[in-house]
C-alpha cells in the first residue's frame, strides 16, 4: 500500500502469461495449460485477485500513504533554510543591520532574522593555565597561522582552564556567539543529538566584580570535542575590565587588560587532547531565503517602529485587533489624524524605518491593549501583482496553486478575509497545518508552491491573500567555510568584510512521499539485533562520540559468550581500552544483543615483531633497503594497516613480497620472530597472535648484498 500508482503496471493478460510460463519451474506433472483445466481456472481466479487488488492499492489517496508512515514512526521532513554564521571585521565604529538584511554569495541570497547590532569587540588573547603552568596561545588570534595549541595541556585533567581577554563583551543578558575550529581526528563517530561529551565537562565563566560567574552556555562543540559554535550569555552582573585574575600570584600569569571569560574544566577523561585551530568571536546569524514579504507583530499601541531592510523598498499593509479574541481589521495610511475612520501615519527616520502611529481620540479608531495588536506587512512589488491567492470553497482537500515554489514553512502565512456582516471586513492571519476550533486548516507544500486545504471551518467563502512569503535554494545553502559575502543594502560599509568560519547548516528541500518510503524500506532491511560476528564488530566500530580503529568479534558457543577486541584511537602509542570506552560501548551493545547472548570486550595487546635477513639487490637501485623495509613494515604493523587482530603473520607472504620488489634478486636469509611468547605463538614459520593481540614493527635488519652476474 506504501507503492505509488505505476503507469508500467502489467495487465491481467501479462500477468496471468507470467504465471502460466513459470508452472514447468515447480512441476513437471501439470501439462494442460488449456482454460479447461481446473488448475488454469484457479491460477486465472487469482491472477484477477491480484490485479484487482494492485489496482485498489494504486489509487490509495497521498494523505492515506503519509498518515501509513507516520504510523510506523516515518514523517516527511519539512524543506529548512540552511544557517550561517558571519563575522564583520574592519568595524570602527557601531552599526545596526535591520531584519532581512541581505548578503549574497553567488546566486545565494543570506539574510539576517532580527536587528543586529556590529561592533569592533574581538579577542585581544588566549591563555591557558594546566598542572604544568600558564601557557600563552594567543597564537590562535591570527586566523591566518592556524597553528594548532592544546588549551587544556597535552594531558587534560580537572582544574585545568583557558582564558579568553576580550576587548569588549556584550551587555547582561545578551548572547556571545562564537565558532570554535579544532583540529580533529577524521576517525571519530559523530555524537548523536543531544549527546554529551563523554570524556569532559566545561564550565564557562565570565569574570565580574564578584569574581568568575558562571553563565549559560549552549556548546555545539560538545566539550571541545569538534568543532561548532558556541553561545554563551552574559550573566546578570557586567563583566568588568580588569589585568589581574583574582587569586593569582603567579608570575607567569597573564599581564593584559581586558574583558575576561574563561572555560574551566568540571572532569576530564579526553581520549583525545583539545587542539583548537582558531576561535572566531562575535558572530551573528543569517539565513538562506530571499523574503518576498514579510508579516510582523507588535505589542504597543503605537508609535511602531518596522525594523526590516524591506520596509523601506516595499508596500505596507497594517492590521489592528479591536477587542480581545477578535479579527484584525485593516487600517489606511493617512497624512494627518483630521477625520474619523481606521487610519494610521507612517514616518521615516534617517535609517530608512518606518514609524507607524494611531490616535484613537481622533480617529475614533485603533488597537486595543492585547496580545497580538498590531499586525504589518511588508510587500515587495513582485508579491503585490501576484498576492491573491483565490476564494475558500469548502469541498474536501481543495488545492490552490501558489505564485512560487521552494517556500520556507516557517514565516509563511496568508491572509483569510472575510465579509464582517456590515459592509467591512475581518482579517485573519494563518499559519501552516493550524488546527482549531472553526479555524482554517491547510497543508503547505514548499517545493510545489501549494496549499491543501484539509478544513475550511467558518471561512468557507472567504478570500486568500499572501502573508509572510520567503524562497529557499535548501541544501544549496550549505555552503563551506571561509566565504566572503557582499552586503546587498543600499548603505556601504565601506572597510567592512563579512565572512563565514564555519560551513552553512541545517539546508534542506521538502521530502517526497517517495524518499520518505525509501527511508522506510531502508530501515526495515537494517539489522537491530546482533548476531553475526559481523553484526558486533560493526555496532562498536559504529559507538556515537568515540574513536574506534579497529574492531574483531570471536564467538564462544558453548558458553554464549562474544569476546570484543577493541582498538581505541587515542593520543597514546599504544592504546589501551579505558573504562570510560568499555562503559560507551557496552551501553551502545546492551539493547541490540541477543537476550542471554553475553558480552566481554578486551583491550588490546601488542607483540613487537623483529626482523633480520640478508638481501641480494640489483645495480643500480638507490633505495632498495628503504624500500625492502616499507614492505616487511607493511606486512607487520597491525596498528595502521587493514590487519586484524589475531590474523596470522605469514612468512611466506612476507617472504614473496620482498622477492617480487623490482631491486631484489632473491632473498638469501629471512627471520621473523616475536619479542617474546607472552602474547603470540610460532606456528612453523608463521607468527598466530592471541584473539586480542596486534603486530607491530620492531627491530629491523636487512643486510643488503649487491649481486653481480
Amino acid at each position: 500500500m506504501l507503492e505509488f500508482i505505476s503507469s508500467d503496471r502489467k495487465t491481467y493478460e501479462e500477468r496471468l502469461e507470467d504465471a502460466i510460463s513459470k508452472i514447468p519451474l515447480y512441476t513437471k506433472d501439470w501439462t494442460n495449460f488449456n482454460p479447461s483445466d481446473p488448475g488454469i481456472t484457479i491460477l486465472e481466479a487469482l491472477t484477477g485477485y491480484e490485479t484487482i487488488a494492485q489496482d485498489r492499492i494504486d489509487r490509495v489517496p497521498f494523505v492515506v500513504r503519509e498518515n501509513l508512515l507516520k504510523l510506523m514512526g516515518f514523517r516527511i521532513r519539512k524543506g529548512r533554510p540552511a544557517r550561517l554564521l558571519l563575522g564583520a571585521s574592519g568595524v570602527t565604529e557601531p552599526v545596526t543591520l535591520a531584519a532581512n538584511h541581505r548578503f549574497v554569495i553567488g546566486d545565494l541570497v543570506f539574510e539576517t532574522v532580527k536587528k543586529t547590532e556590529l561592533t569592533d569587540a574581538r579577542i585581544i588573547g588566549i591563555y591557558s593555565k594546566t598542572q604544568e603552568g600558564w601557557s600563552n596561545h594567543s597564537v590562535l588570534t591570527d586566523l591566518e597561522t592556524r597553528v594548532p595549541a592544546h588549551i587544556f595541556g597535552k594531558r587534560p585533567a580537572a582544574g585545568d582552564a583557558f582564558y579568553m581577554y576580550f576587548s569588549k563583551l556584550p551587555d547582561p543578558g545578551q548572547e556571545l556567539i562564537s565558532y570554535v575550529e579544532l583540529k580533529m581526528s577524521a576517525d571519530r563517530n559523530p555524537l548523536t543529538e543531544k549527546m554529551k561529551n563523554p570524556f569532559a565537562d566545561v564550565r564557562f565563566e565570565v569574570l565580574t566584580e564578584s569574581g568568575f560567574t558562571e553563565c549559560k552556555v549552549r556548546d555545539f562543540t560538545s566539550a571541545f570535542l569538534t568543532s561548532g559554535e558556541l553561545r554563551i550569555r552574559m550573566p546578570e552582573e557586567p563583566a568588568v575590565l580588569t589585568d589581574t585574575l583574582p587569586g593569582e600570584q603567579s608570575e607567569d600569569a597573564p599581564d593584559m587588560e581586558g574583558y575576561v571569560i574563561r572555560a574551566y574544566l568540571n572532569e576530564a577523561n579526553y581520549d583525545v587532547a583539545p587542539r583548537l585551530t582558531a576561535i572566531h568571536p562575535c558572530l551573528f546569524e543569517v539565513w538562506q531565503k530571499l523574503s518576498l514579504s514579510e508579516s510582523s507583530t507588535y505589542q504597543r499601541l503605537s508609535d511602531i517602529t518596522v525594523r526590516s531592510a524591506m520596509a523601506g523598498e516595499s508596500y505596507i499593509d497594517v492590521f489592528c485587533k479591536e477587542e480581545k479574541g477578535s479579527s484584525y481589521r485593516k487600517y489606511e495610511y493617512t497624512p494627518a489624524f483630521d477625520e474619523e475612520g481606521r487610519y494610521y501615519t507612517e514616518t521615516l527616520d534617517t535609517e530608512g524605518f518606518h514609524h507607524i502611529d494611531f490616535d484613537k481620540s481622533r480617529t475614533g479608531f485603533g488597537p486595543e491593549r492585547v496580545k497580538n495588536c498590531v499586525k504589518v506587512v511588508c510587500y515587495t512589488e513582485e508579491v503585490m501583482r501576484k498576492y491573491a491567492l483565490g476564494r475558500v470553497y469548502g469541498y474536501d482537500d481543495q488545492e490552490i496553486k501558489l505564485p512560487f515554489n521552494h517556500l520556507v514553512a516557517e514565516g509563511f502565512s496568508i491572509i483569510a478575509r472575510r465579509e464582517d456582516g456590515q459592509g467591512g471586513y475581518l482579517y485573519d492571519f494563518v499559519r501552516p497545518d493550524y488546527i482549531g476550533d472553526g479555524a482554517l486548516t491547510y497543508h503547505l507544500l514548499e517545493n510545489d508552491g501549494r496549499i491543501i486545504i484539509a478544513d475550511a471551518g467558518d471561512f468557507i467563502g472567504a478570500d486568500l491573500f499572501l502573508a509572510g512569503v520567503s524562497v529557499t535554494k535548501g541544501s544549496e545553502g550549505n555552503i563551506r567555510g571561509g566565504n566572503e559575502l557582499h552586503t546587498a543594502s543600499v548603505l556601504p560599509y565601506p572597510g567592512i568584510t563579512f565572512v563565514n568560519p564555519g560551513p552553512g547548516t541545517g539546508g534542506a528541500k521538502r521530502e517526497k512521499l517517495d524518499d520518505v518510503r525509501r527511508r522506510f524500506l531502508t530501515d526495515m532491511e537494517r539489522p537491530y539485533t546482533a548476531v553475526t560476528e559481523r553484526d558486533y564488530e560493526q555496532l562498536v566500530l559504529e559507538t556515537p562520540g568515540l574513536i574506534v580503529k579497529k574492531a574483531s568479534a570471536y564467538m564462544d558457543v558453548d558458553k554464549n559468550l562474544v569476546r570484543l577486541a577493541v582498538l581505541p584511537g587515542t593520543d597514546e602509542d599504544f592504546p589501551k581500552l579505558s573504562e570510560y570506552y568499555k562503559k560507551i560501548i557496552m551501553e551502545h551493545l546492551e539493547g541490540r544483543r541477543l537476550l542471554s547472548t553475553r558480552i566481554e570486550l578486551m583491550s588490546p595487546v601488542y607483540t613487537r615483531i623483529n626482523v633480520t635477513g640478508t638481501v641480494y639487490v640489483k645495480l643500480n637501485y638507490e633505495n632498495s633497503v628503504a624500500d625492502i623495509e616499507r614492505v616487511i613494515r607493511e606486512r607487520i604493523d597491525y596498528l595502521n594497516t587493514e590487519k586484524r587482530f589475531g590474523e596470522r603473520l605469514s612468512f611466506d607472504d612476507c617472504f614473496h613480497a620482498i622477492e617480487l620488489l623490482d631491486c631484489v634478486e632473491n632473498v638469501y636469509d629471512l627471520s621473523i620472530l616475536p619479542h617474546n611468547l607472552s602474547y603470540a605463538k610460532i606456528d612453523e614459520a608463521d607468527i598466530v597472535p592471541d584473539a586480542n593481540c596486534l603486530l607491530y614493527p620492531g627491530d629491523i635488519k636487512i643486510e643488503v648484498v649487491t649481486y653481480e652476474r
